[in-house]
């Protein structure tokens, strides 16, 4: 076992039964059962989740504050709290799981490439932030930087990890692992290369450039796949991707090694959050012919973050294995409703700038809900809403509490 002191499992455990006082309790089966009706296509009502929270502006007890010195558990002591917190104070829909995740000891060495940013501006105690991104991919040449990456994981380590935790969680609480859950907006990490501004100039100038860099990440995190599946690492634990639940009657399948899950049968997420500000026409011609080729490794894809897309789902469409398409307050709700082929889920983002303003205005908040429902149900569309990305709340958290007192309200009234 792992040298961890006696004051640290005392925490441990008297958090772990309080996790799991709370994740045993009946309401959670019949949450449980909600997603699991949501996750296919027949759902009772819309649901909600919160996730992406300010924590840092969150605490008003110390319920918040680690205790724990051993560095790894301390880790798995802060999720605890967290999802605590949430389950006392703002906990709409979400489902505890019956058991304590811990992490695995994983080693990814990345795409090889060296992202070199400068922070721009900050706030002190505030998720508020801003970066220039200097540009690695300057010349065609530069697309052999892109390297394959290395997966790996410390089995020695996880058993003595795994036998720890067991010890710790003993008469209290299951314990499995959480493996990786893939992000597969690749987008995202070319802006991080070369700055926002850079790859819409070399998308109109050298498009061929931004194709072979595409194509060579595209290539990399197919290799990234084949070693997770191989060494059998993926996450079937959480039942959670991009902040909803998973929760379904076909993941993982009946023939999945629950010890050696695989892409398969767990989810992954993609997003090109760049293209809010280019045509429908680039989306599907430097995003799509590359999901097309990474999707289909999955069992499930929840699609889409701040991205605008209610004009180009059609796009989206062509897209595998999607089953969630977000929503995002750029996008146009009414649009996207009416858009959504019903085979999808719509995976709203109510505008979490609500929360920031100089004062907390609960009529609007209740309207802009209303309106999303409303959206949502005159277009037979399946619905939940997320709320997530939230900076600030003012230093004021019961704002996000009274946020998911009114969001339960609303969609209790707005069952199918």
């Amino acid at each position: 076992m792992m040298q961890i002191s006696k004051e640290d499992i005392e925490v441990l455990r008297e958090l772990g039964k309080k996790y799991m006082a709370y994740a045993t309790l009946p309401v959670q089966d019949l949450k449980r059962k909600m997603w699991l009706r949501h996750n296919s296509l027949n759902t009772v009502k819309p649901m909600v989740l919160i996730d992406q929270m300010p924590w840092n502006e969150l605490d008003v007890d110390g319920s918040l504050i680690c205790k724990v010195q051993n560095p790894y558990f301390r880790g798995v002591e802060y999720e605890m709290r967290m999802e605590i917190y949430k389950w006392e104070h703002l906990p709409v829909d979400m489902v505890l799981n019956p058991y304590i995740l811990i992490p695995r000891i994983l080693g990814d060495t990345g795409y090889g490439v060296n992202i070199q940013n400068e922070r721009l501006a900050t706030e002190k105690d505030s998720a508020v932030f801003a970066y220039h991104f200097i540009n690695q991919f300057e010349e065609p040449e530069d697309v052999e930087k892109i390297k394959d990456p290395v997966i790996t994981v410390n089995r020695e380590v996880e058993k003595e990890v795994m036998e720890t935790a067991q010890y710790i969680f003993d008469g209290i609480a299951p314990v499995k692992f959480r493996g990786f859950i893939l992000h597969l907006g690749i987008w995202d990490f070319i802006t991080q290369c070369m700055g926002v501004e850079n790859c819409y100039i070399e998308l109109m100038d050298r498009p061929e450039m931004m194709h072979a860099i595409m194509n060579r990440l595209t290539e990399a995190t197919i290799s990234r796949i084949e070693q997770i599946n191989k060494l059998g690492l993926y996450d079937i634990n959480s039942n959670y991707c991009h902040c909803s639940h998973t929760f379904g009657t076909d993941l993982p399948s009946a023939s999945c090694d629950p010890d050696n899950p695989t892409t398969y049968d767990g989810w992954g997420f993609g997003l090109a959050q760049l293209f809010t500000s280019v045509s429908p026409a680039i989306t599907d011609e430097f995003e799509v012919p590359y999901m097309q080729r990474l999707f289909p490794y999955f069992g499930a894809i929840y699609y889409g973050c701040c991205d605008k897309l209610s004009d180009r789902l059609d796009i989206v469409a062509k897209m595998p294995k999607i089953r969630k398409i977000s929503c995002s307050p750029w996008s146009d709700r009414e649009e996207f409703a009416a858009n959504l082929p019903k085979k999808y889920i719509m995976s709203n983002k109510p505008n979490p700038a609500l929360l920031a303003s100089d004062v907390f205005d609960e009529d609007v908040v209740r309207a802009d809900l209303r309106r999303t429902i409303k959206a949502a149900q005159s277009n037979g569309v399946c619905l939940e809403m997320i709320l997530k990305d939230i900076s600030t709340v003012r230093h004021d958290p019961r704002r996000l509490w009274r946020w998911a007192e009114i969001a339960a309200e609303e969609t209790a009234r707005a069952q199918y």
